[in-house]
C-alpha cells in the first residue's frame, strides 16, 4: 500500500494500537469517532498489508531477570556474503540478541543483547567469537534506559 491509502483516522487507530493492542475494537472506534465495524476492517486492512507486523506482550527486562542491557558493535573481517549469512544464522540462534542491524561507517554491524548479569554476557561473547571470526568486537554496558518504546511515529503515513 501506498501513503495515500492511509489516512488521519487510519494513523489515530494505529497510534492506539501501539500503546495497547488489547484494547477493545468498540474503545478505539469511540476514541476515533467510528463504528465498530468500519474500525475493524482498517486494522484487518493494516494487518494484511503488513503494516501491522504482529501484535506481542512487551515483557519488563527486571521481572524477566534480564536488566543488563548490552550493545556489542562488530566489525566483520571480510564482506562475503557467506559471513553474512553464518552471522545471520548465529544471531538468530542467540537469544540473548534482541535486536541487530547492519550498519555504515566504521562498524559494520551492532546488536543489543539482554542478560542477567556480566557472567552471562561473557558467555554470549564466547560463543560469538568462537562460531565466528570479527576483527573487532566492542562492547557498551548501558547504565540507564532513557527511553524505550515499540511504537513509530504515524504522522509519516
Amino acid at each position: 500500500m501506498s501513503e495515500s491509502d492511509y489516512d488521519e483516522v487510519d494513523q489515530k487507530i494505529l497510534a492506539i494500537l501501539q500503546v495497547d493492542s488489547d484494547l477493545p475494537i468498540a474503545a478505539i472506534a469511540e476514541r476515533v469517532g467510528l463504528s465498530a465495524t468500519p474500525v475493524w476492517r482498517r486494522i484487518k486492512r493494516m494487518e494484511s498489508s503488513g503494516l501491522i507486523r504482529a501484535r506481542v506482550a512487551v515483557v519488563d527486562q527486571k521481572l524477566a531477570n534480564v536488566p543488563m542491557t548490552i550493545f556489542i558493535g562488530v566489525t566483520a573481517p571480510r564482506h562475503a556474503m557467506e559471513w553474512f549469512k553464518k552471522f545471520r544464522a548465529l544471531i538468530e540462534d542467540v537469544p540473548e540478541v534482541v535486536e541487530a542491524y547492519r550498519l555504515t561507517g566504521a562498524t559494520d554491524y551492532i546488536m543489543k543483547v539482554v542478560v542477567p548479569d556480566i557472567a552471562a554476557y561473557d558467555m554470549v561473547y564466547q560463543r560469538l567469537i568462537e562460531e565466528l571470526e570479527f576483527s573487532t568486537v566492542n562492547s557498551s554496558i548501558s547504565m540507564e534506559e532513557l527511553k524505550f518504546t515499540t511504537a513509530v511515529p504515524t504522522k509519516y503515513l
